[in-house]
């Protein structure tokens, strides 16, 4: 009976203590030479095999799948489905557990765990890997709904009470704000009034016991339902710049929460950074909110909260930091008369560590800026390289002539790039077509953006040159083995943005260019391109699931990089990750491989 099974490995590490005797008393071992075919195709599988030493290919046909390392198990689904549909070759001399398939179907009967994590398609493996963390982080914020946290009461006043009336409601009811009621109006409508509207009713110069209440309060209510997570309050809160928000369920006030209160569920410091960003007056102290930020995203990764959730809220940080970094550099008419955005990552909302820069600026029609606007720029790009985002190495960048255009010329520039798609000009077009406003008129980007839209072509030739950068990466070799470069010390590393990340993320833009969906986040798009029919219903959610897997992946490598002391990158050690991770990273990287099948397909790039 071998005793030095390592149990650690997923999905063993799923077992209880008497499971795991099972397995002890279940398992033998095997030796395989060179070149031996373990598994082949129709044979019926009595066992499932587990790598001790040395690797194992698996091959469809002409073309190897993926290996099998040290730890990994294999052919679970063979073993599920009775007959196996690969050939699994030893690649160098292998020793191998042989587990019994009685026992495992025993293990599977009793922890539905294992089960997941060995045979599960990847959203079922991912819901178990999932459920095995929250086990550990059930105060998880990710696990934390609206209406878990506190919710005050609400309290009305009509539109036509004085100000002195409203005053004696705070103090009665020991309140900091209420809600308005104006049914003198047509539709009846909800505003709010605070505490903090008192100076201007006092300053208004109108005796408070005449002053209703309707001059002074905000009907613009900012609400939210009550089963909504945590985080997305506080982007809301973040994006909005207000304190409270109303709980609503349809047409039913359900109380006010707080900003106080939120905070209390969630200990971290994201609102004293926004606080920190818009009270700065000079570059440092916003280069201390930006170290801060990646500090909070490193609390936000151990403390067990989703990656798209981390990835939304840093979207609303980094647009606040950039957006108060552009006032302090910016005169006043400029901004009024511009729009800077971002692009890339940023654009879409799919950033966590800091990466190269990649922004533009937009100037409104007939402005005559009196300003050095060169040097106004090289100062903001300077700015964002202290906060740590490196220069673009295209140097995609408002400090780039070629990056900031007046609102035709921009329109000029889109339509060129529509007209004449050389290989430049598309990747322009892609970059932009992930453009998101952060600064100023907004109205201006969604200007040129709505060219986009009017002079694209729907020649199957352009569509299929843009979408043709999923393989721009790609090489003759299996999948697997592709992307790999030698990292610190000689180990193997797997390129995640160019092996799963840039085909997962371009094409769907792609799609979304085709179909002429204007979200800019891939979510988003996906979202949309499912609800249009315009992709298969199955493929789209393991699509999402993969992307925020690799997020997740990359995110982990590059906050442990950075706690070593080297620049975070999108290379990943093959040798570091554990079991589960390898295995959920050869699923994600198959819905990768089906996705470029798919649009190989789709946009007929094998004859382009």
């Amino acid at each position: 009976m071998p005793s030095a099974f390592n149990f650690d490995a997923s999905p063993f590490d799923a077992l209880h203590p008497d499971e795991r005797q099972l397995v002890r008393r279940s398992v033998d071992i095997e030796y395989f030479r060179e070149g031996a075919v373990i598994l082949s195709p129709g044979t019926e599988p009595t066992h499932l095999f587990v790598v001790i030493k040395g690797h194992v290919q698996q091959w469809d046909g002409d073309e190897q799948q993926t290996s099998f390392g040290p730890d990994d198990c294999f052919d679970g689904r063979g073993l599920v489905a009775g007959q196996v549909s690969s050939r699994f070759i030893a690649s160098e001399e292998v020793v191998v557990y042989r587990l019994a398939k009685a026992a495992v179907s025993t293990l599977i009967a009793s922890n539905a765990t294992f089960g997941a994590l060995l045979f599960a398609d990847l959203s079922n493996k991912l819901g178990a890997l999932a459920e095995r963390r929250s086990q550990h982080e059930l105060q998880s914020l990710t696990m934390a709904r609206v209406d878990q946290a506190y919710l005050r009461p609400v309290y009305f006043v009509d539109a036509d009470d004085d100000i002195a009336t409203v005053a004696r409601a705070f103090h009665e009811q020991r309140t900091t704000n209420v809600l308005v009621r104006d049914t003198a109006c047509t539709p009846p409508r909800l505003g709010i009034f605070t505490v903090t509207s008192l100076p201007k009713a006092i300053m208004s110069g109108v005796p408070l016991d005449q002053l209703p209440v309707r001059e002074l309060a905000n009907f613009k209510l900012v609400t939210i339902r009550p089963s909504t997570p945590l985080f997305d309050a506080l982007a809301l809160m973040i994006r909005h710049r207000i304190h409270r928000l109303v709980v609503a369920e349809g047409e039913q006030i359900l109380g006010f929460l707080q900003q106080l209160d939120l905070l209390s569920y969630l200990s971290n410091h994201s609102y004293l950074i926004t606080l920190q960003i818009l009270e700065a007056t000079d570059i440092a102290t916003l280069r201390t909110a930006a170290e801060q930020i990646t500090r909070l995203i490193g609390v936000l990764e151990h403390s067990g909260t989703k990656v798209g959730m981390i990835a939304r809220l840093v979207q609303e940080l980094n647009a606040t930091l950039f957006e108060r970094a552009w006032q302090l550099i910016a005169p006043a008419d400029l901004i009024a008369n511009s729009c800077l955005f971002v692009m890339g990552s940023e654009g879409r909302g799919e950033q966590l560590l800091k990466t190269d820069q990649d922004n533009g600026l937009i100037l409104r029609n007939g402005y005559q800026c009196t300003h050095d606007l060169a040097e106004l720029c090289d100062r903001f790009s300077s700015a964002l390289a202290e906060f740590g985002y490196p220069p673009c190495p295209g140097r995609i960048m408002v400090s780039n002539p070629d990056w900031r255009h007046s609102e035709d010329d921009f329109a000029r520039t889109v339509r060129d790039w529509l007209f004449t798609p050389t290989a430049d000009h598309l990747m322009s077009l892609a970059i932009f077509l992930d453009a998101h406003s952060v600064a100023g008129d907004a109205a201006l980007l969604a200007g040129v953006r709505e060219q986009i839209w009017r002079f694209a072509s729907d020649n199957a030739g352009t569509l299929g040159r843009f979408a043709g950068a999923i393989d721009a990466f790609s090489t003759d070799s299996g999948w697997w083995n592709r992307i790999l470069h030698r990292g610190d010390g000689g180990k193997e590393q797997l390129d995640l943005k160019k092996a799963g990340i840039f085909p997962l993320v371009h094409g769907v833009r792609s799609l979304a260019f085709e179909y002429r969906i204007p979200a800019t986040g891939t979510v988003e798009r996906i979202e949309a391109l499912l609800a249009g029919g315009h992709l298969p219903a199955d493929l789209g959610p393991v699509l999402v699931e993969s992307l925020h897997f690799f997020m997740g992946l990359k995110l982990r490598a590059g906050l442990q990089a950075l706690e070593q002391g080297r620049v975070a990158g999108s290379g990943i050690a093959l040798d570091k990750l554990g079991s589960l991770d390898r295995d959920l990273l050869k699923d994600t990287l198959a819905v990768v491989k089906r996705f470029k099948v798919y649009l190989r397909q789709h946009f007929h790039l094998d004859v382009i």
